[in-house]
This record gives C-alpha cells, sequence and structure tokens, in this order.
C-alpha cells in the first residue's frame, strides 16, 4: 500500500494540520487512511482505544480518519520533564526515563519497533501519511534518526517538504534543507509545499520558481494562512504563545502556564465560549485580580511545577483569589498540587522529594510507578450531569475532602475532590470541558450560560472546512499518486 511522509523545515510549519486536513480529505472520497508519526515529543498526549497513549496530534489526525486512535499511530512519545530529559513511551508504554544524550543512543533499537508499527498500518490502509519531527535539516542528529530521514530510508517512504512563509525566509528555508541533507535523503524529496500564505499568491509564483530552480523539487502547492486551525486541538505548547489571552466574554478564566504544562488543550472547548476569556498567565505576571475562575491544570513534573508556581508568587495570587471568594479548579497535576502535601518518594518525576502543596483541599498526594491510562465516563457529584474523558496520571490522592468527589465513574469509583465551602474543585479527569452538558455545568458554577455550541460537532466541521481548503491549494490525485508511485 502506498504513503507519504510530510516533514518540515522547521518546528510549528504546519505538519500536523496538513497531515489532518489530508486524512479527512482522502476519508472522505473513500480510501482507508491511517496517519503515522515515528517519534513525537509531546506533553499533550491522548489515551488510544488499545490501552496507551500516543500524541494528541495523531488523535487528531485518527479522528480525521473516522478511525480509533491506536498506539501503532505513535509508537515512540518522549514526554519531557526536564531541559535535558524525559519520559520515553514505547507503543503506549512508558518504559522509563532518559537524558537526551542517553535517548540517542536509545533510537536505533527503537528503528524496528516503529518501521514495524508502520508496516501494520500500511496493511490496512490504502495511504499512511506519515508525519516527521521539527526539522528535516537537523543534520547533528542524522546518525540515530528514526524521526525523519531515517525512518524514510528504512522504511522507502517518498518525502514531502513543507516550508512555513508566515515567519519569513522560505526560500532559504527550503533552499538550505536541499544544501546540507545528504544526496541520498535528498532524492527522497518529491516536492514541496509553502504554507501559512497571506496575501495575492501570484505575487509568489517566481519565488517558488526559483526554490524549484535551486532544489530541483517541484512545487505541490501554495496554502493560505487556515485561520480555523486555532479551534483544532494543539499539541505544541508553542501554540500557548498565540494563546495569552484569547478574546473573549466578561468571565475570565486565568491558567498558570506552568514550566510543565501538560495536556493543556483540556481548555480548548472554553475558547469556543462568547462569555469565557480564557487567559494564559506567563511566567512572571500575577493571575488576573478580575479572574472568576483559575484552573490549575495538567503537569508533567507535579514537584518542579508547584516550585515554579511558588517562585512566580502565583501562590500569593491564588489565596488572594480564594480570599475574594472566586473558585479554584485542578486537573490532575493541578489537583495534586492543590492538596497539603505531593510526595515524590520513587523520584518518578525527577528528584526523590515532597514538599508542601497549596493546602486548598484537605488531601495528600503520593506518585508511584503505576501508571493509569484509561477512558472513562461517569456523572459529576454535585449535579449529576454526565461526562466523559480520560485518566493519564502517577500517583494516588486522599484525604478528608474526597469524602466529597467530584466525579464517580460509571463503575461506581469515586474520582476528585471538591472543598467543604464547594468553591475548590479537583479531579484527575482529562477532557470534562469537550462534553457540551459537562461544559455547561461548569459555567452555571461561575453563574454563566453556556452557547449551547457542540464542541466534537466543531471539531469535525472544521476538518472538514480543512481538508477542503487543501483541496483547493493542492493537487491531490497528484499526491496519491507521488504515494503509490513509490511502492
Amino acid at each position: 500500500m502506498a504513503a507519504l511522509m510530510f516533514q518540515g523545515t522547521g518546528s510549528d510549519v504546519g505538519k500536523s494540520l496538513i497531515v489532518a486536513g489530508l486524512c479527512r480529505a482522502f476519508t472522505n472520497r473513500g480510501l482507508r487512511i491511517r496517519p503515522f508519526k515515528p517519534q513525537n515529543m509531546s506533553n499533550n498526549a491522548a489515551v488510544t482505544a488499545d490501552g496507551g497513549e500516543i500524541g494528541r496530534a495523531q488523535a487528531l489526525q485518527a479522528r480525521a480518519c473516522r478511525v480509533p486512535a491506536s498506539v501503532h499511530m505513535n509508537p515512540v512519545l518522549l514526554k519531557p520533564q526536564s531541559e535535558v530529559g524525559a519520559q520515553v513511551v514505547v507503543l503506549g508504554q512508558v518504559t522509563g526515563n532518559a537524558a537526551a544524550r542517553e535517548f540517542q543512543s536509545m533510537k536505533q533499537a527503537l528503528l524496528p519497533t516503529v518501521v514495524a508499527s508502520f508496516q501494520r498500518l500500511r496493511a490496512e490502509a490504502d495511504i499512511v501519511f506519515v508525519e516527521g519531527a521539527g526539522s528535516a535539516s537537523e543534520i547533528n542528529l542524522r546518525t540515530n534518526d528514526i524521526a525523519n530521514m531515517g525512518f524514510a530510508r528504512a522504511a522507502g517512504v517518498p518525502v514531502i517538504l513543507i516550508g512555513d512563509i508566515d515567519r519569513g525566509g522560505v526560500i532559504a528555508q527550503i533552499a538550505g534543507t536541499k544544501t546540507v541533507l545528504d544526496p541520498d535523503d535528498s532524492a527522497l524529496i518529491v516536492g514541496y509545499l509553502i504554507n501559512k500564505f497571506r496575501g495575492d499568491p501570484t505575487l509568489f509564483q517566481s519565488g517558488m520558481e526559483l526554490i524549484t530552480a535551486h532544489t530541483g523539487w517541484p512545487a505541490l502547492g501554495l496554502i493560505p494562512l487556515f485561520p480555523e486551525a486555532s479551534r483544532l486541538p494543539a499539541e505544541d505548547s508553542v501554540a500557548l504563545d498565540r494563546l495569552i489571552d484569547a478574546p473573549g466574554g466578561t468571565c475570565v478564566v486565568a491558567v498558570p502556564r506552568l514550566a510543565h504544562i501538560a495536556n493543556f488543550d483540556d481548555l480548548d472547548p472554553l475558547r469556543l465560549e462568547p462569555s469565557i476569556r480564557l487567559v494564559f498567565v506567563q511566567p512572571g505576571k500575577p493571575l488576573p485580580g478580575n479572574a472568576n475562575l483559575v484552573i490549575l491544570p495538567g503537569s508533567k513534573a507535579t514537584l518542579a511545577d508547584l516550585e515554579d508556581f511558588r517562585r512566580n508568587g502565583w501562590d500569593i495570587d491564588l489565596l488572594a483569589h480564594v480570599r475574594r471568594g472566586c473558585r479554584v479548579l485542578g486537573i490532575c497535576g493541578g489537583y495534586q498540587m492543590l492538596g497539603r502535601i505531593v510526595a515524590d518518594p520513587q523520584g518518578i518525576e525527577g528528584r526523590p522529594g515532597s514538599a508542601p502543596g497549596l493546602g486548598l483541599l484537605d488531601v495528600e498526594t503520593v506518585l508511584s510507578a503505576d501508571k493509569t491510562l484509561t477512558e472513562v465516563t461517569g456523572i459529576s457529584v454535585a449535579d449529576g450531569v454526565p461526562f466523559h474523558g480520560y485518566e493519564m496520571h502517577v500517583g494516588r490522592t486522599e484525604g478528608p475532602d474526597c469524602a466529597h468527589p467530584l466525579l464517580r465513574f460509571a463503575d461506581g469509583r469515586p474520582d476528585g475532590a471538591t472543598s467543604p465551602d464547594g468553591r475548590i474543585r479537583g479531579a484527575y479527569v482529562h477532557g470534562l470541558f469537550t462534553g457540551d452538558r459537562q461544559r455547561a455545568a461548569c459555567l452555571a458554577w461561575l453563574g454563566e450560560t453556556a452557547s449551547g455550541v457542540s464542541y466534537d460537532a466543531d471539531v469535525d466541521r472544521v476538518l472538514d472546512a480543512l481538508a477542503a481548503h487543501l483541496g483547493r491549494h493542492i493537487d491531490l490525485d497528484r499526491l496519491l499518486k507521488l504515494g503509490r508511485s513509490a511502492q
């Protein structure tokens, strides 16, 4: 079966989005499509139907294909826990931690697993769209590469290079990639796309001709900026730079941008509500005094982020927020921080140790090696409103406030805790706001009325619009032939 790989001249050039749009475009044509990313690095992950975790982008791409997400769509996932180290997830399960240099020596041993997952998807699809990672021109990492040209060579997959004209210098991006690539790697590139164009496309026709003259690669499309991309779940934390203070209504929801923030796509549905103004608070900035709700998001390194929270003075701001009678919600790692103590005796997320929590919930957390990865359904205890979401955490949280759980799973188990006055809440479940009824219940807690927008329907609408957008600016039949001709 066919395959095409999409590599970029750098990070955030739109690889994930273009692959998602192509997945939906060809799925709408009746083809069996599968997404694949050999190696990903992200703290925004999703739980799969086969009981593991993969990068959020591949979960969105699976949705674009209208198939369940599988661990084989992203067989190697790195989840950063420090500036130089990350948790290593293979086929959806944590295998340990590795420093960046140590992981370089592990990659060749992982290549057979990566290729096997790819071949498994290839056998069940008409075409597999493969997403690279970072930049194709990172030749300093080429020796043991499994994410870009190393994978493409091993699996015999042709490559389309994506450049980002919005950041400037796109001619140099693409021509420079040609210059530094090994000739055998360069020969795998069958063409290039230019993404995020603004203005009159005829003005860049000569630019594309120059790129082709310098590289020998044909132009496959000039893709205008797609503004509705912001309505889709983001994977990379670089997206938060564009969401510091999203436009919205008068109900302010403040989210401190933790150094190791994880699964921040939990908050995406709130941005669709006209009454909500979602503010990601940058380090060094105070929590806004007019916030109606402060949400402590998930974290990949709870103790480190708790220390960072205090370093920024957010603990003082949060106590002032509570004294004003306002509300607080903690999700996963944020829930753990709201308690009295967070302990990591085995060094699961960093150095072994413990620290006082923020003391807003009467609970204590002990981190442990066992990781919970499961999709869940149930109701919120206070109002009986149904929810669906997923658990993705290490550790156990217990204490008197757990006697008043926020949620109850369909099997009867409780999750989370609520303060006696009901203004402080926390739970482990991610994805609560994607459910329209549960999001409406949260807004009611804040004295607001939900818009009635269906989040899931909106995501599918945007995927269809993205597919149509790409179809107008890329010759999709040509892409299909490029994939099939390289079998």
